[in-house]
């Protein structure tokens, strides 16, 4: 009796677990994307550069691990560990951290989801539909670093979504641990004993999305800390961007665009606008052409223009190749490089050019 009641229990075990295993998975996934570039004018007096980039190519190289499993009741718990990393040497990206892209746990029903942990913040979320050339090596990143790496870290986030509408925010206690290597890394981890407001982030967004056009709009705020990066080294800095922006389809044809304010207030005050606009073609399955043009106005200080288009083959599914230009015209006191870690002379216009290849899994 007692072997058939161990038996007993070890089949429902096994069945059991079985079933829980059945309710769950985890995927790994991820991007390698590269190429050779080249830009000329990279220092005030000329010179041209050709090599790899370090940053970015078409989209930014990432591999990660994604799990879900069903809880029951319409509940569902997550985790995303996704690392980013350079194709041309192999280093780390984000501040050299393991996970730099996303490190985070939550829960999801059909009133949102919460997320805890370094997250993607709204900032992001509002500009993956309109924005054209998305993260790219020639793109919004030349003349705002954040934006293609808006995460935030030791963060609580919520997205809900009903009938096309989303509404989303997140809420930082030390935005950013990391620095100061890397875009956007500014060693400003908070949550100081006794300062409730270092390094503290929120970030909002509503948008609305359908199957022919969308709208979002987004706000985000960062406090600044003692020992972080310039301009926000004060808890009394702060770092604010509000986005508008939106999409439309019609068959294969896409059209984005958008405008972006940001103010920084600390010991100089800056305030800085910029406009994008940009369109998609697939001409067929195998082939897809991308434009966007950039205004970039620094006030009392400069301006700058950036046109880029590109081409992509797709060999397959997984595979593509691509080519990308862009053309950047600096102002008398502007120095924004066309190419995402680059460098070019004051004044200077500048012409980069970049043939490259990504495969994805």
């Amino acid at each position: 009796m007692k072997e058939r009641w161990r038996l007993g229990l070890m089949s429902l075990y096994v069945m059991t677990a079985g079933s829980a295993f059945a309710q769950g998975n985890v995927i790994l996934y991820g991007i390698v994307d590269t190429g050779v570039q080249y830009y000329n004018h990279a220092t005030s007096s000329g010179g041209s550069v050709i090599g790899m980039p370090g940053l970015s190519g078409k989209l930014p190289s990432r591999f990660g691990l994604k799990g879900v499993e069903e809880l029951g009741g319409g509940y569902k718990a997550f985790f995303v560990l996704e690392n980013g990393f350079a194709v041309n040497n192999g280093s780390l990206g984000y501040g050299g951290r393991i996970f730099g892209r996303a490190a985070n746990v939550g829960l999801e029903s059909k009133y949102g989801s919460l997320t805890l942990g370094r997250q993607m913040n709204m900032t992001l979320y509002a500009l993956s539909d309109a924005d054209i050339i998305g993260p790219a090596n020639h793109s919004l990143a030349v003349f705002d670093t954040y934006l293609p790496n808006a995460r935030s870290d030791n963060a609580i986030g919520y997205m809900g979504k009903w009938r096309g509408f989303s509404v989303g925010g997140t809420y930082s206690f030390g935005r950013d641990a990391a620095g100061p290597a890397g875009p956007s890394a500014t060693n400003c981890g908070g949550q100081i004993p006794g300062d409730l407001v270092a390094c503290r982030q929120w970030t909002a967004m509503l948008a609305y999305t359908s199957e022919n056009f969308g709208l979002a709009a987004s706000y985000d705020v960062m406090r600044g800390g003692p020992g972080a990066s310039a301009p926000l080294s004060s808890t009394s800095d702060t770092d604010t961007r509000t986005i508008l922006d939106g999409y439309a389809k019609y068959g294969d044809l896409k059209f984005g665009a958008g405008w972006i304010r940001r103010n920084t207030s600390s010991a100089n005050h800056t305030q800085s606008d910029l406009f994008f606009a940009g369109a998609s073609y697939l001409l067929m399955h195998t082939l897809a052409i991308e434009a966007e043009a950039v205004r970039y106005i620094l006030r009392t200080h400069s301006d700058a223009t950036l046109l880029v288009g590109r081409v992509t083959c797709f060999l397959s599914k997984r595979t593509s190749v691509y080519s990308s230009a862009g053309y950047m015209l600096n102002s008398q006191f502007s120095a924004v490089p066309v190419s995402a870690g680059g460098s070019v002379g004051m004044g200077k216009n500048q012409v980069g050019v970049m043939v490259g290849m990504q495969q994805r899994f």
